[in-house]
């Protein structure tokens, strides 16, 4: 944790040394001022935890007119900054009207060295617990202001799937949310949440079908201090985290059946019990889980439990690929674009015709994902003011020639190979990795890494 910052102004040198070695003794990041014009342009220009100051400037003056003008001052800058008024003369008074107009504190000269470090200890305390509550309150605003995701229907099958989040969002049905890899069922899952009265509360993604055997439980129901080596503190489970809120469940086929078991008894039961605990714990959770499986055709062939599916499935929500969607790919592009010339700053206005044409064309096997890595590169790669087919790096008439082993990095043709590997499976995550010679573990850590 960074040093508390501390301003302090004083006219006199050797009162400013004073304070600065003591407070620099006591791990304080200490700037000292001498006159108010210098304490407001520090007030400008940097942030500060604490400003001690005095209310005396001018030679032969007692009356603090000069500390009280400036108290003011600070405050017109920064009105959450604390302020601590020292003063020569004992005037209670003068330390009655500081704190009257705002002062946090007072301290006498000759000052008390423990009160010093007591009195602005605890300013930068709640200075820092003001912030942080500000920052989360900031959070939580932007939270709900963006708590509804764009959803882009102008195509009939992406309008029937916003009609049934609409439909049962507002419940606290279980959903099963289907669909091929990258064609956006966290944002289903964002969608859902924001429309339901859980909306307020936690929205807890985790994807179930990374963790290891070993982590599981811990991972997903939390565990005490000590029940295994390295658990060196209490640790809450992804469900207690969700606690009245909702928990979304990627990959959720690619769990297996020993977890597969574990997961449907706290559904069942609605309690949660820590690995090591005596006891279980009650939460409220609805659960979105996602799969680009056919849950019911593993249910048949004895890979997924069926009494677990029913309990997940309450409703299907079914995700169309993108290729089903062709209205949607320009409005889609065009949010990506936006999203991409913000974040590079970029002077991009749009796509040229030919670029949308491309767009259109292409057949998407990474659905909207794919999409959103298109643009994204197209908005590095463009030299001009607008997308062209080049850019977007799609392949066919008027792009650049695809780069062979040898043009490649390392990094670029596993990248390469596990995508090409994914389109074969039709997304299917577990099939790619067992091609690959890769644990499921490790393969979503690759997936992970290349932004897949």
């Amino acid at each position: 944790m960074p040093s508390p910052r501390v301003l302090v102004a004083d006219d006199q040198a050797d009162v400013l040394t004073a304070l600065r070695l003591l407070l620099q003794g006591e791990g304080f990041d200490v700037s000292t001022r001498q006159s108010p014009a210098e304490v407001l342009l520090a007030v400008k220009e940097q942030d500060w935890d604490v400003a001690l100051i005095d209310l005396n400037y001018a030679r032969d003056t007692t009356s603090g007119r000069e500390g009280l003008d400036l108290l003011r001052e600070i405050q017109a800058l920064d009105a959450q900054l604390p302020v601590v008024v020292m003063t020569a003369w004992g005037s209670i008074e003068i330390a009655v009207e500081a704190m009257r107009r705002g002062a946090r504190d007072f301290i006498e000269k000759p000052w008390d060295n423990q009160r010093v470090l007591t009195v602005l200890r605890t300013q930068c305390e709640l200075r820092q617990a003001l912030r942080k509550t500000r920052r989360l309150e900031s959070e939580n605003a932007a939270l709900r202001s963006n708590a509804a995701p764009a959803m882009i229907a102008e195509s009939p099958a992406m309008r029937r799937v916003v009609e049934l989040i609409a439909r049962i969002g507002p419940s606290d049905a279980n959903v099963l949310i289907t669909g091929e890899h990258g064609s956006g069922k966290e944002v289903a899952a964002q969608a859902l949440h924001a429309a339901s009265d859980r909306a307020g509360k936690p929205l807890t993604a985790v994807n179930v079908g990374g963790f290891a055997e070993g982590v599981f439980e811990s991972e997903m129901f939390g565990h005490v201090k000590g029940a295994f080596t390295g658990a060196d503190d209490d640790r809450l489970g992804r469900f207690e985290l969700a606690d009245e809120g909702t928990l979304f469940l990627d990959e959720i086929a690619n769990i297996t059946p020993p977890q597969q078991a574990r997961l449907l008894r706290v559904i069942e039961t609605g309690v949660v019990e820590r690995v090591g605990a005596s006891r279980g714990r009650p939460v409220d959770v609805r659960i979105l889980s996602a799969t680009n499986a056919d849950l019911a055709a593993e249910a048949r062939e004895g890979r997924f439990r069926e009494d677990l599916l029913f309990r997940l499935n309450t409703v299907e929500l079914r995700l169309p690929p993108l290729r089903d969607r062709r209205e949607d790919i320009a409005p889609l592009a065009q949010l990506f674009l936006s999203r991409y010339v913000r974040r590079y700053r970029r002077d991009i206005g749009g796509f040229s015709a030919a670029a949308l044409q491309a767009l259109l064309a292409h057949p998407w096997p990474g659905n909207v994902r794919e999409l959103d890595h298109a643009v994204q590169r197209a908005v590095l790669m463009a030299s001009g003011d607008q997308i062209e087919p080049v850019d977007l790096g799609l392949g066919g008439a008027g792009a650049a020639a695809a780069p062979t082993l040898d043009e490649l990095s390392l990094e670029e043709v596993e990248r390469y190979l596990i995508r090409r590997t994914l389109d074969r499976t039709q997304g299917n995550v577990a099939e790619a990795a067992g091609l690959l010679g890769l644990s499921r573990s490790a393969m979503y850590r690759r997936l992970q890494k290349h932004g897949l």
